[in-house]
């Protein structure tokens, strides 16, 4: 037992502390693991025959992962335009016309749509998304509009609950001051409070990406899984995280590796899109 006060403190801080960096330990050992793992391909093959290649046949010495890297974004952007808009107008609603029943009933419906597991997305996906679009629009249904529809709807929680937090925090003599000067509810909104909580949007909507970018199981089941760039928002594609998870478990040799550097492009893409909605959330403190 420590019965000093002083040292008691200490010891709980420094345990407290170990366990604060634990957590970037983890990262920094799933990092390192990855990039071990993945650099040897790039020193074999080139960066540029990974990065730019177009033709992903491992048996055969081909490891172009660029139109998984295409797709991948174009995955992103659709969902991001399917979800910003839905989840800005959702955050809108709750902090500044909900009232105060709604708002109790609203967050934690948020909240049970963030617990949803994805294979029930993409389940739903496969059973109602796939088949309105191929009996309405055309194509197979398997598509970049599906997968987009989905990880859409997966984002919103992200981007709900974050807006929100940086809408409430705009100090209400902001709108004071605009209704004082004679401005309507919608005009205050648009012409203050959007603006005095756009940086944390603008990580609301990056972070989002991230979110939507990583996913890999609704993804598999509903875009299609085809090897190529698509043209047209009805067709098949592959991403980088269901390259990996449709290959890893049979992968062998430089299969694997070429796995692995895939995996190291992904982590480095979701790193980036992460510092830039941390900083965008400093940016608005």
């Amino acid at each position: 037992m420590i019965k000093n006060p002083v040292r008691k403190e200490q010891f709980v801080k420094w345990v407290l502390v170990a366990f604060a960096l634990s957590s970037l330990l983890f990262l920094f050992l799933i990092f390192m693991f990855i990039l071990f793992e993945g650099l040897p391909l790039f020193h074999k093959v080139g960066l540029k025959n990974i990065i730019m290649g177009s033709k992903w046949a491992p048996t055969k010495g081909f490891f172009g992962i660029y139109p998984m890297i295409v797709s991948s974004f174009f995955v992103t952007f659709g969902a991001l335009f399917i979800g910003a808009p839905m989840g800005l107008s959702c955050a809108i609603y709750l902090s500044e016309y909900s009232g105060k029943r709604m708002k109790m009933f609203l967050k934690p419906a948020l909240e049970l749509l963030a617990g949803i597991p994805s294979v029930v997305y993409g389940f739903l996906g496969v059973i109602y998304i796939v088949p309105l679009i191929r009996n309405y629009i055309g194509g197979s249904g398997f598509s970049l509009l599906a997968t987009s529809i989905i990880l859409g709807i997966m984002i919103l929680p992200t981007i709900i609950s974050i807006s929100f937090d940086s809408l409430v925090s705009v100090p209400k003599t902001y709108r004071e001051g605009s209704f004082a000067m004679g401005a309507t509810k919608w005009q205050t909104i648009y012409k203050v409070v959007l603006p005095a909580a756009r940086s944390g949007i603008l990580a609301s909507f990056i972070l989002g990406m991230g979110r939507a970018i990583g996913e890999t199981m609704a993804v598999i089941m509903i875009a299609g899984n085809a090897l190529r760039i698509p043209t047209s928002i009805l067709d098949p594609l592959r991403t980088l995280t269901g390259n990996i998870a449709l290959e890893l478990a049979y992968a062998t040799g430089d299969h694997r590796l070429g796995l692995f550097s895939t995996g190291v492009v992904l982590l480095i893409i979701i790193m980036i899109l992460n510092y830039i909605a941390n900083f965008g959330i400093k940016r608005k403190m």
